[in-house]
């Protein structure tokens, strides 16, 4: 298989992100100089790697097509230890990628786009805050409490529900990868 890197990382995950918004996919397009034909290659040798019988699962998998992540956290999910592995990716420099990968590395129990370590969430304290691409799953849980995860619509996907501060009504927030896409009712 050719090489496939960070950057090619990075187009893998728009490519499920110009579903919702493909307007901010051509802004990140162009700030990368990359085009739509590289965006379809590079879902493409994602999913041959996801699909293939020899590629590596687990952690092993991302090591090898992210190198070394930036920092390894142990975190505690209910009565399991697990570790989280952090990865910077260009595009989003106030984000890292993470993999939870289950006792021993071989399984990822979670993979998405999460807030770094030492940045500053954004301010959000009102739905009209809750803007494409301005936060991620946890920014929006912890601004908007009582948070309820849903069931995901979709392996790339998860759902939020919330409440609207302001009117007290519940509203649905969807992310792709981690990453906040739009909220229902808008």
């Amino acid at each position: 298989m050719p090489y496939f890197g960070p950057a090619h990382f990075q187009l893998a995950l728009l490519r499920r992100m110009a579903d919702h918004h493909p307007d901010l996919v051509d802004g990140a397009l162009r700030s990368l100089n990359a085009s739509h034909a590289d965006l379809r290659e590079a879902h493409r040798a994602w999913q041959a790697r996801l699909h293939s019988r020899t590629f590596p699962r687990g952690e092993r998998g991302y090591r090898l097509l992210l190198g070394p992540p930036e920092q390894e956290v142990e975190r505690r999910v209910g009565d399991l230890t697990c570790r989280a592995l952090l990865w910077p990716l260009p595009l989003w420099p106030d984000l890292r990628w993470e993999v939870l990968c289950a006792p021993g590395g071989t399984a990822v129990w979670n993979e998405w786009l999460v807030r770094a370590p030492g940045t500053e969430p954004p301010r959000l304290s009102r739905v009209e805050d809750l803007t494409p691409w301005s936060c991620v799953v946890d920014d929006v849980a912890r601004a908007f409490p009582p948070a309820t995860p849903l069931p995901a619509d979709a392996p790339s996907r998860a759902r939020l529900a919330v409440t609207a501060p302001a009117t007290g009504e519940r509203i649905v927030a969807h992310f792709t990868w981690g990453l906040l896409q739009f909220t229902d009712p808008p």
